[in-house]
């Protein structure tokens, strides 16, 4: 595997900054938009749409309305999604003019995740592609295992 650098400053970025990329798509900024945005940028990992609900101020709003965002979050590609296996899908904010590509390990006993600097070379992907006539390969890689603290 090839060391390539992840930028996590999305996660950094001031809230303005996030707000903004909605402003110049025309959209709104709610009160339950702008507090989802807090939340992913505050945490270190992906969060379900249930963890986003759970860390919003009570009442603000309902489970649909983070479903919502977070889908159209996604086309606007302001959040990567991440599937680990369990069913519920994950959310990452990505900072603007990146593809947020990293990976991550997944404790399959409590659910911790470990961000995962490392990713395989481009070449790799080139081989792959060329050997069956594939273009524009990318790649998803989630490994999963058992962390020190549930051993």
């Amino acid at each position: 595997m090839k060391r390539r650098t992840h930028s996590h400053s999305s996660k950094r970025q001031e809230i303005s900054a996030l707000t903004g990329r909605l402003r110049r798509q025309a959209r709104k900024i709610t009160g339950p938009r702008r507090a989802i945005l807090t939340i992913l940028r505050n945490h270190p990992h992906p969060l379900t749409n249930k963890e986003i609900f759970g860390a919003m101020p009570k009442g603000q709003c309902d489970l649909a309305t983070i479903y919502r965002a977070m889908h159209m979050l996604e086309r606007m590609q302001m959040v990567k999604r991440f599937d680990f296996g369990d069913g519920a899908a994950r959310f990452e904010l990505v900072g603007e003019g990146q593809d947020g590509h990293h990976h991550h390990l997944v404790c399959t006993q409590c659910a911790r995740v470990v961000e995962i600097d490392e990713c395989f070379p481009q070449e790799i992907e080139s081989r792959i592609a060329t050997a069956n006539g594939f273009t524009e390969v990318t790649h998803k890689l989630e490994f999963f295992g058992i962390c020190p603290r549930c051993r």
